[in-house]
């Protein structure tokens, strides 16, 4: 029994089986699934927001990477092709404007407020113009015979300058396009003034509604189309530059300064009208000023004649033979 008492006491402890350490890769595989899943939303919203052009840009370079930065434009690398992204602002609330951000309603209104001052500025250079025209007509004594003949107005093409004839002092020979002596004079003191200015010119003939026609057909309108082309001619003899002038047009008795009486003198008439800028900006707009080498204005009167379908005419037919005319035209 006493034996008994001296044996070993041993425990044994039974360890319970588990699971091996998984070291954590499923966070890896999940911050991979979640990255992919940001670049999935980051392209959606890239194609979405980009233009279409932009698009091309792209499959261009991926198609010949090389071409394309040779080339230079979008997506060749410098700082001039990066796309610009698209979207809204999230971060900015509504009607908020960033330092240094410009509007497009404040662009279009900065456009329309420059461009009004430039339109300002030229009306008053024209007004400036009209009496500088005006006090030299006073201080020529030349001139200052023929001032009743010499209108000037302001519209809203430009500076309009209209010398007109009177019963007795017609500016160019019956039914011809010869100017008379006292007219050279006006037109190249006229001249030396209007050279001055960078506006544009634009000369029109007019008759009255006198009839008249030659055998061969030379009418009213090549008459007056000859008259203002002859006027431009002695402008520039006189010191105008040949550049100057957009249009020569003839309008026979068409638009009278008299309409109560179209048979008055004064219908017959040559207006000069240095334009503004809108109304130079529209007739090149229009095609109808041309561009002809050298000094060849009666080639151009012949294209602009062609162009508008008549009402202009080559100086070469004041040389027609003329039929008799109603007198005083």
């Amino acid at each position: 029994m006493a034996d008994e008492g001296q044996r070993p006491i041993i425990v044994k402890r039974i360890k319970k089986g588990g699971h091996g350490h998984h070291g954590g890769a499923w966070k890896i595989a999940y911050a991979d699934f979640v990255t992919a899943m940001m670049a999935f939303f980051l392209l959606m919203w890239l194609l979405g927001s980009t233009t279409k052009g932009d698009m091309e840009g792209i499959a261009s370079f991926f198609k010949t990477p090389l071409k394309v930065a040779l080339q230079g434009g979008s997506g060749a690398g410098d700082a001039t092709s990066i796309l610009q992204g698209g979207g809204q602002d999230l971060t900015r609330r509504n009607g908020q404007v960033k330092k240094g951000e410009v509007t497009p309603d404040k662009k279009v209104y900065d456009m329309k407020a420059a461009r009004a001052a430039v339109e300002r500025a030229e009306a008053e250079r024209l007004q400036t113009l009209k009496e500088r025209i005006q006090a030299t007509i006073e201080a020529n004594p030349v001139l200052k015979k023929y001032k009743n003949q010499l209108l000037l107005d302001i519209t809203s093409e430009g500076l309009r300058i209209q010398i007109v004839d009177e019963k007795n002092r017609p500016m160019f020979e019956s039914a011809r396009a010869e100017l008379q002596p006292y007219t050279r004079d006006i037109l190249d003191v006229l001249a030396l003034v209007l050279n001055d200015v960078p506006n544009k010119l634009s000369l029109s003939g007019h008759t009255d509604s006198t009839p008249y026609m030659t055998e061969s057909g030379y009418s009213n309108w090549e008459l007056s189309a000859d008259r203002a082309n002859a006027s431009r001619r002695e402008l520039v003899r006189g010191g105008l530059a040949d550049a100057k002038v957009l249009r020569v047009v003839g309008l026979a008795g068409v638009n009278h300064l008299d309409r109560k009486d179209p048979f008055n003198p004064v219908n017959r008439r040559i207006s000069i009208l240095v334009m503004n800028k809108r109304t130079e900006e529209g007739l090149l707009r229009d095609g109808v000023a041309l561009d002809v080498p050298g000094d060849d204005a009666d080639a151009a009167v012949k294209a602009v004649a062609s162009a508008t379908g008549g009402g202009i005419a080559p100086a070469e037919a004041a040389a027609a033979p003329a039929a008799p005319a109603a007198a005083g035209k």
